[in-house]
């Protein structure tokens, strides 16, 4: 109990979120969340359900999936997807894999679902994506490969869905019509 009492007793940091500053402030939480992230790191390509990701973590669903969230800036899933395509972007580079073989690879059912959220988060074809990154290859030689995930990391701060909502309200031409 008196662990408990400590943890209580600390004065919170003045933020606009005191619910995040909580998770920055339990060291445990936060190395329950890790694994989970160290996991879906070291085995993208399988299934990560918040359930499954709870257990490694073993803390509640609900938990885990807010704690997530505030401990690293993007749900489960949207962590899980810029994992994939990074991963596919990878393969695409650096091997001569055809395009099903690296989406069944890196974690996808369905090649056509792979495409479109491919496209969606990087705004490329897997196709043209090979291309574009194999003749930027020469020039990032001498660029460590950490450097290169962190700068072609996929931007997923808003949801692939709300992307498409908005590329989709983009394209909409107004009506000329006269309402009253």
């Amino acid at each position: 109990m008196p662990a408990r009492q400590d943890r209580e007793a600390r004065p919170l940091a003045p933020s606009s979120h005191p619910a995040g500053d909580d998770i920055l402030q339990d060291p445990a939480l936060l190395r329950r969340l890790l694994r989970a992230k160290d996991r879906m790191d070291a085995a993208s390509h399988e299934a990560w359900p918040v359930s499954r990701l709870a257990d490694v973590s073993r803390i509640s669903e609900a938990h885990f999936a807010r704690s997530f969230k505030r401990a690293f800036g993007v749900p489960p899933h949207r962590y899980l997807l810029t994992r994939r395509i990074e991963q596919a972007i990878t393969l695409l580079r650096d091997t001569e894999l055809s395009i099903t073989d690296i989406a069944f690879a890196t974690g996808w059912e369905s090649l056509g679902t792979f495409g479109r959220i491919f496209r969606d988060i990087t705004g490329r074809s897997p196709g043209a994506m090979r291309i574009d990154v194999r003749s930027d290859t020469r020039q990032l030689d001498r660029v460590p490969a950490c450097v290169l995930k962190a700068a072609q990391r996929p931007d997923l701060t808003i949801a692939v869905l709300e992307k498409r909502r908005r590329v989709a309200k983009a394209k909409l031409q107004p009506s000329t019509e006269e309402v009253s």
